[in-house]
């Protein structure tokens, strides 16, 4: 496995901050936030395929066409892998944001907060990154530099994130395009849970303030900053403005971020990834705060204290269950009972003793639930 790469700074026992790139950029686009960020934050910056040091061979196939924004996000997530990082925050900047987004909706006990700098949930028409992309791979970027350092900047030009520009391998470039083409979360929105700072430069023609205030509409945690005298790169434009929204913003998240985080970790390990991807999925902006709460009470602050083990937990619940007659509830716990390491003769004794403290027919039902879920278990 080739790492894209990478840089670690800050202190090693502070919270995991992941800071993504824009497209043509490297780990330099976030030199001004950096000496702010890594005081209390061990803060890992990447570089895409092709861009800066990571090379264009890291991609899972190079092929034109066939790079999505799920394996440059499951490249970051290598990286976490790599370092030992269960979860962590996530900053990025357009493609970058991009790559957070997807995290967050394919791996959601994995992302404790989200920042999505001149982002989007869809950045225009497929045709006319896939146009580009077949551009770069036939005259390489250089075409397209003029272009591109007008709608980076609202005020004095970085010569150097040019440079980084035009020295991208135009194959990485490229299927980074690729993945812009296919890349379209507008109908996932709801299901990103944790807290989310949308920033959208005012003067941003690559992704306008139209484009964030769709974002901010869609998820259900977000706040939105418009900042005044930016364009496409706002932190490079106004950099003590997106330093103070991104630290204010980390602050913020890391309470509630946290238990999330560890709450979904426990809510997949006992009810499985099945059914908390349907959970997922199904959630509505009507239904996404209750999902939250149940995330980060039920699973992050109940299930995660150290006083009884898992095994102990499921026997509690199902006899909470049994007692209020919460069935489709039981239905689901007998098979988190069995994950959580009970057998099927112990799941029948807590519903035995349950018939004395809450009732033969409420035990009856029970029963019937659970030999159900037994015998689909055994097929």
């Amino acid at each position: 496995m080739t790492l894209l790469h990478h840089r670690l700074d800050g202190p090693e026992g502070g919270p995991r901050l992941i800071l993504g790139p824009s497209l043509g950029t490297s780990i330099a686009l976030w030199d001004p936030q950096v000496a702010v960020l890594a005081r209390t934050h061990r803060v890992l910056r990447y570089d895409l395929p092709g861009h800066g040091g990571s090379a264009a061979s890291a991609l899972p196939d190079p092929a034109p066409g066939a790079t999505t924004m799920d394996d440059l996000a499951r490249l970051v997530l290598d990286l976490a892998d790599h370092h030992g990082w269960a979860h962590f925050h996530y900053a990025g900047v357009s493609i970058g944001g991009a790559i957070g987004a997807t995290l967050a909706l394919r791996r959601p006990a994995r992302v404790t907060s989200l920042g999505m700098v001149c982002s989007s949930a869809r950045f225009g028409e497929p045709s006319a990154w896939r146009e580009r992309a077949g551009l770069v791979r036939d005259k390489g970027t250089e075409p397209l530099l003029e272009a591109t350092a007008s709608r980076w900047f609202a005020g004095p030009v970085h010569e150097s994130m040019v440079a980084e520009m035009a020295a991208a391998d135009p194959a990485g470039y490229a299927a980074c395009c690729d993945a812009l083409s296919g890349y379209d979360v507008r109908a996932e929105l709801a299901a990103i849970g944790v807290p989310v700072l949308v920033v959208a430069g005012r003067e941003d023609p690559a992704t306008p303030p139209a484009h964030a205030r769709e974002l901010a509409d869609g998820l259900p945690r977000a706040t939105l900053l418009e900042v005044a005298g930016a364009a496409h790169l706002a932190n490079l434009d106004q950099p003590e403005t997106v330093t103070a929204a991104l630290t204010a913003h980390l602050s913020g998240a890391s309470g509630d971020g946290e238990r999330h985080a560890r709450g979904m970790a426990v809510r997949r390990a006992v009810l499985g990834d099945a059914h908390v991807d349907g959970a997922i999925a199904r959630t509505t902006p009507f239904t996404a705060d209750f999902q939250d709460l149940i995330t980060r009470y039920a699973w992050g602050e109940i299930w995660t204290r150290p006083g009884l083990d898992r095994r102990t937990r499921s026997c509690v619940t199902l006899t909470a269950l049994v007692a209020h007659g919460h069935l489709e509830e039981l239905a689901m716990h007998v098979r988190a009972a069995l994950r959580n390491g009970l057998t099927a003769e112990e799941i029948g004794e807590v519903l035995l003793q349950s018939a004395v403290y809450c009732g033969v027919p409420a035990a009856n039902a029970a029963f019937a639930v659970a030999q159900r879920v037994l015998r689909e278990q055994e097929s």
